[in-house]
């Protein structure tokens, strides 16, 4: 009996989006990154095409964790007291870009100011060529004020900053378009939170080219499968031709597999769930693998056994059928 012919038609395409600029493009980055580009569903070489693979960014904070479990501490107390030096040690562990996270700048967290957060910015370029994510402390009145002044002290480099969201959006659009960044808009888990804020980002002139979807993240066993859904949906939107929703998408998987009770709790629980030096990783890998197989393109994680296995199964997965 034949198989049947499964191979869809599809109209339209994920829209490609680089990250990142050489000494040639007016940066200082080593090379590029490229996201998004698909014209089929995720993995499946016979619907469309992948042209570039899922990336991987690795976080860099400003300010030493207090939270981090001890798998992670393991890998990065000895440098997590200087962004440049954890910067240097994520691109050493495979990182394609540098996920830099401006929590000091937050009122509780240190109200950091906009000159010490561009003194960060420009000492994490310096130290390494990697292209860099930059979010600000998810306090608008801060970020408005910080997000500007660390656009324009990256300019040229072609970062992709975050986040946009449905109310907050015109001063980090307004920042990216000026200094030539890629911008992250934020919508929580709902295809039409996210074509808004797509519209309302655009509206005032920023490409929706140059857009980067993130639709919330959640980890393994919390709320994995609705989450599924939504970027399941938002592929299939995309293929289908609606340009609002045609932008890659990118994922925190770290910072939600390692805030979950299985992958924090130390080995007092290892009887019943194995050791925690091994949980952990494991725990942010499957998120990750998930979470890919749902579309995603850029994937933000921590520790490196998990970033080593996710990129084995990238690799397996787009690997040329014989």
């Amino acid at each position: 009996m034949p198989l049947p012919e499964v191979k869809e038609k599809w109209s339209g395409r994920v829209h490609p989006v680089t990250l990142g600029a050489t000494p040639a493009e007016g940066g200082t980055r080593g090379r590029t990154v490229t996201i998004g580009g698909a014209s089929g569903i995720p993995f499946l070489d016979f619907d469309g095409e992948t042209p570039h693979a899922p990336a991987i960014a690795m976080d860099v904070l400003d300010v030493a964790p207090s939270d981090w479990p001890k798998p992670l501490a393991d890998v990065y107390a000895d440098v997590w007291s200087d962004p440049a030096a954890w910067a240097r040690r994520v691109k050493e562990l495979g990182a394609d870009l540098v996920n830099l996270r401006l929590v000091g700048t937050h009122p509780d967290e240190g109200d950091r100011t906009p000159e010490q957060a561009v003194e960060t910015v420009r000492a994490v370029l310096d130290a390494v060529d990697l292209p860099l994510v930059i979010w600000g402390c998810d306090v608008p009145a801060k970020d408005q004020v910080v997000m500007p002044r660390v656009a324009e002290a990256a300019q040229g480099e072609n970062c992709l900053l975050g986040a946009a969201t449905e109310t907050e959006y015109r001063t980090l659009a307004a920042a990216a378009l000026a200094y030539h960044h890629k911008l992250i808009a934020l919508a929580p888990c709902d295809i039409n939170k996210s074509k808004q804020v797509n519209m309302l980002v655009s509206d005032t002139g920023y490409p929706l080219a140059d857009l980067v979807i993130y639709p919330t993240t959640a980890s393994l066993g919390y709320g994995m499968e609705y989450v599924y859904s939504i970027l399941e949906r938002g592929r299939l939107a995309a293929l289908s031709g609606d340009r609002l929703m045609a932008q890659p998408v990118i994922l925190d998987v770290g910072y939600e597999a390692w805030r979950c009770k299985e992958a924090r709790t130390g080995d007092e629980a290892a009887a019943a769930w194995g050791p925690a030096a091994l949980r952990g990783p494991a725990w942010e890998a499957v998120t990750a693998a998930d979470l890919l197989q749902g579309g995603a393109d850029l994937i933000v994680m921590r520790h490196p056994k998990a970033v080593e296995t996710v990129r084995r199964l990238i690799d397996g997965l787009l690997a040329p059928t014989a």
